[in-house]
């Protein structure tokens, strides 16, 4: 039986560790078997197995915005079965197979929140979480943005939160019954915001962006 052709180049399963990250091939496809073979500094995500550049450290503002979310989270969670992560902190996405060599995207969202203990492991989270947040930052690509919704959207994930610290503000994408996002309104300054992942939980936008300058 003749082996069913691969429709695009994939590097061997067994890569030599890649030190500099210019020494990959951008119009190869790689898996997370080969993502764990770089030791360079630079932090990348793949899409659909290709690789994506993260912006360099995030600024302070950004880092403010990441603590006045996730302190709220953490103590929203204490003694719940749900767990809260930050990144650096990897999610991967498998299709079908959860071998390294079958995962094509690996993403790092800002914030995660993972209700199945069971899609957790040593090296992070295996399956969609259930609810993930994203700050905006200049360094975003709408390219960027546009892969990550849909990564997001088609894996499940049945909330994202979208934050814009310029414009203070918050988006929360809900997954429908028909496994599309649907969009809220736009939460502003002088408003809370509820998750329907996690009843109860409610959340002033002045205190995300308290002391912010």
């Amino acid at each position: 039986m003749s082996k069913k052709p691969v429709p695009y180049p994939i590097p061997d399963e067994i890569d030599e560790p890649v030190k500099q990250f210019n020494e990959l091939d951008a119009s190869l496809t790689y898996s997370y078997a080969s993502y764990l073979n770089w030791l360079f500094p630079e932090r990348v995500e793949l899409i659909a197995g290709k690789i994506f550049k993260m912006s360099p450290a995030p600024s302070r503002v950004h880092q403010e915005v990441s603590i006045n979310l996730l302190n709220p989270l953490i103590n929203f969670l204490k003694g719940k079965p749900c767990k809260v992560y930050a990144a650096p902190f990897d999610v991967r996405f498998p299709k079908e197979s959860k071998a390294d060599k079958d995962v094509f995207t690996v993403l790092q969202p800002d914030i995660c929140v993972i209700c199945d203990k069971s899609k957790l492991d040593a090296r992070g989270c295996i399956g969609a979480p259930d609810l993930i947040v994203e700050i905006l930052s200049p360094g975003n690509t709408r390219m960027e943005l546009l892969n990550k919704y849909r990564v997001y959207e088609e894996f499940g994930v049945k909330e994202y939160w979208v934050v814009s610290q310029s414009d203070q503000n918050i988006l929360i994408y809900t997954l429908n019954e028909y496994g599309k996002f649907q969009p809220s309104k736009i939460f502003t300054l002088s408003e809370k915001i509820t998750s329907s992942v996690l009843p109860g939980f409610e959340l002033a936008i002045d205190d995300v962006f308290d002391d912010i300058d």
